[in-house]
């Protein structure tokens, strides 16, 4: 590891030639050829051991005979499938898996031998030895390989990973030392953007300034501009309001002064004619008074009183009165009219002009 960080990569070793897929296949090859032993030693098995156990089975049980070595090789089983689990796990089941490997091995020779050796058959011991002593052996020989295997994948696994580590931390050291001088030149980057920005900053204040006083200024001058502005238009404001104000008070003393000549001229006029009906009141009272003094015995037991005032007659009584009395005399006159019909003069002279404007549409 030393020569790695100095920059000296060691030379590799002889497990390290070879790639963890190439050691992987070499335990593939490994286990199906401990499976192929297994198989072909498990049926060799069944074959050999089961004439000898019919033989020594009661009459009628002969069906059970291959179910001795098919016990046995199931444990022959067990013991090389958990065997391998064991191996690349990197660990030991004690002493018992050994225990019954062993007592399985023997077994499967001793049923095998058994019966070539009752019949005293030496070259049949020899040829049925073959296959148990071969599995017996290829078991024990396959942890071997596994665990030869195991350890060479640690080891190659272990110098990978420091080497892994060895290549991180000089990365690290790259990526620090690039960080660094990365820091280094934002650090100068950020120092001159700040020099920029503050003389920026100074000079957009300077002109802010300079704005905002010219700015100033001339709010002043418009404002100073603006006050005399207003204070002339309220100078001309008030000598209007003051001209307008002298026109409406001679407007209203002029009006005044129409409107009281227009009043004493309707008095006098209204004077006038109530002395002209005054007169003719008398003037009618003194023709009344003259007929009735004149000698008329009948009448004066039946008429009324001359100087009760005749009744005032209902609106459309009083309209048909005045039409009869315009249509029989034009120059009827409208006092007359009024004492006829108990109405005031302004009604009467009103029904007259609207007969005679009728008249005249006609």
């Amino acid at each position: 590891m030393s020569q790695i960080v100095a920059g000296h990569p060691p030379k590799p070793s002889r497990i390290e030639s070879l790639s963890p897929a190439q050691i992987q296949s070499a335990e593939r090859v490994l286990s199906a050829g401990t499976w192929a032993i297994t198989a072909g030693a498990i049926l060799f098995s069944v074959l050999t051991v089961t004439p000898l156990v019919e033989r020594v089975t009661p009459h009628g049980w002969d069906w059970t005979a291959p179910i001795l070595p098919l016990v046995v090789d199931a444990a022959v089983v067990i013991v090389v499938r958990l065997d391998a689990t064991v191996d690349r796990l990197r660990t030991t089941g004690g002493r018992w898996p050994a225990a019954l490997r062993w007592l399985t091995g023997l077994m499967t020779l001793l049923l095998n031998i058994g019966d070539s050796a009752l019949k005293g058959d030496a070259t049949g011991v020899a040829v049925h030895a073959v296959a148990p002593l071969l599995l017996i052996v290829t078991a024990e020989a396959a942890r071997s390989y596994r665990a030869a295997i195991g350890r060479a994948l640690d080891e190659i696994e272990r110098s990978r990973a420091a080497e892994q580590a060895t290549r991180e931390q000089a990365a690290a050291a790259r990526e620090q030392r690039a960080r660094a001088e990365r820091e280094q030149r934002e650090e100068q980057r950020r120092a001159d953007e700040r020099d920029r920005t503050e003389r920026a900053e100074r000079l957009e204040r300077e002109r802010a300034e300079r704005e905002e006083r010219q700015a100033r200024e001339a709010r002043e001058h418009a404002a100073a501009v603006a006050r005399e502005q207003a204070e002339r238009e309220a100078e001309e404001r008030r000598e209007v309001r003051a001209a307008e104000q002298a026109r409406a008070d001679r407007e209203r003393a002029e009006r005044d002064r129409v409107a009281r000549e227009r009043a004493e001229r309707e008095r006098a006029e209204q004077a006038a004619r109530d002395r002209a009906a005054a007169e003719r009141r008398a003037a009618r009272e003194q023709r009344e008074q003259a007929s009735v003094n004149t000698p008329a015995p009948a009448m004066n037991k039946t008429a009324p009183a001359v100087n009760t005032p005749p009744a005032k007659l209902d609106e459309q009584a009083a309209r048909e009165h005045i039409a009869a009395a315009v249509n029989a005399n034009a120059g009827v006159t409208v006092r007359v009219l009024a004492d006829e019909t108990g109405w005031s003069l302004g009604w009467v002279s009103a029904r007259r002009q609207e007969l005679q404007s009728a008249g005249a549409d006609q």
